[in-house]
């Protein structure tokens, strides 16, 4: 059995566009099985806009799991929004994991927000300074916590949702300046060593949408300013992964 899987990230809802994204989610059921939302869901991280993004994607007809993005840790009210998101029906990952089961084959998806610190040869290192030390350190224990997350998931297929990115293929429009601070290559080495079936990041919205981890596994930016479109769907099982 095919598992459609719809995801976006980068909405950044506002009171401007209250109702509107949800107009654009109508059929969602008819074309993807779940939705993954790949963080950034508010402009500045407030409460207001939390509630705009749990009313935009309470109640629909497929379930959906979310990620929080930067934005969404600007005003330091995280955890607020989770608990706004969660009473709406929205599983909200923080470097955990969840299982879905559609008729009997079960999806296992994966993440957090993830972090920074670029990529193989030229990437931050956990030595010198405690601010670099913990900016580096951070990443790598996101890492782990996503490989034991991994490691104890036995499903058919397995997803990971972050916001950061884990290579460098799908920032390519980004300034090469600002890659450490889109994704980390530490992130990569956690999933290609347990395996999944698909990565979806969002946060490079001058990115790509496709790229692949050195372990061969398919990752797939889904910033809404990549897509250019309300979300896109990607199939788990079959011959054509990017077509349902």
């Amino acid at each position: 059995m095919k598992i459609r899987v719809a995801a976006v990230g980068d909405v950044h809802l506002g009171e401007d566009i209250r109702g509107r994204y949800r107009r654009r989610l109508e059929g969602i059921e008819e074309r993807a099985d779940v939705l993954l939302l790949a963080g950034d869901l508010t402009r500045h991280g407030t409460p207001e806009e939390g509630r705009i993004v749990a009313e935009e994607f309470r109640d629909l007809p497929v379930p959906v799991v979310a990620v929080l993005g930067n934005h969404d840790y600007q005003s330091d009210a995280e955890d607020e929004i989770a608990e706004l998101l969660g009473d709406a029906g929205i599983r909200v990952l923080t470097d955990d994991s969840t299982v879905l089961d559609f008729g009997g084959v079960r999806l296992g998806v994966v993440g957090g927000k993830g972090f920074g610190g670029g990529f193989a040869g030229k990437c931050a290192s956990e030595f010198g300074e405690p601010q670099m030390k913990s900016f580096v350190r951070h990443t790598r224990e996101i890492a782990e916590l996503w490989h034991k997350a991994l490691k104890g998931l036995d499903t058919d297929y397995r997803v990971v949702l972050s916001h950061y990115s884990p290579v460098k293929d799908t920032l390519a429009g980004e300034p090469l300046e600002i890659y450490p601070f889109l994704g980390s290559y530490l992130l990569a080495e956690a999933v290609d060593s347990e395996g999944a079936d698909l990565f979806l990041h969002g946060h490079a919205h001058a990115g790509v949408e496709k790229g692949v981890t050195p372990g061969g596994l398919r990752v797939r930016n889904v910033a809404l300013p990549v897509l250019g479109r309300a979300y896109a769907v990607y199939c788990l099982g079959g011959e054509d992964p990017e077509s349902c």
